[in-house]
């Protein structure tokens, strides 16, 4: 294992997240915040899920993110899929655990939210009503 930190990038929907892996104790921080502040707690779990699968490799080290964008949930497993990105490119034996467990941890969704339309009172799909009397 190399002393060089490792970057790898996740996404889903707007969010997009970036974590750094270096040697370290096991600390994870998402936004320089500490993991147990990070709240809601589905959200902290989320971001946790490659810890939970892969726990004494986590422990050699320490896990930085940055994440932007999107809502919480998409900010959550975009970073759970940088985290778990940037272990299997430390430990290629990692990979076959994290795609039994969810395929999503290493490849990305690509599905986004649709368009609002010219004309459709809010939604994405809807339409005017129409009335023939």
């Amino acid at each position: 294992m190399s002393k060089k930190p490792i970057i790898a990038s996740g996404a889903r929907k707007k969010a997009v997240a970036r974590a750094t892996i270096k040697p370290g104790t096991g600390l994870i921080t998402v936004n320089n915040q500490v993991i147990e502040t990070v709240e809601p707690r589905m959200s902290r779990l989320k971001i946790q899920t490659p810890s939970f699968i892969a726990p004494e490799a986590c422990k050699k080290f320490d896990v930085s993110v940055k994440v932007n964008g999107g809502g919480k949930n998409s900010q959550a497993e975009a970073a759970a899929q940088a985290i778990a990105k940037a272990l299997v490119e430390s430990d290629k034996k990692l990979e076959k655990p994290f795609l039994d467990y969810d395929r999503r941890l290493l490849v990305a969704d690509v599905r986004q939210r649709e368009e609002r339309k010219p004309n459709c009172r809010g939604k994405a799909r809807s339409k005017r009503q129409k009335s023939y009397r």
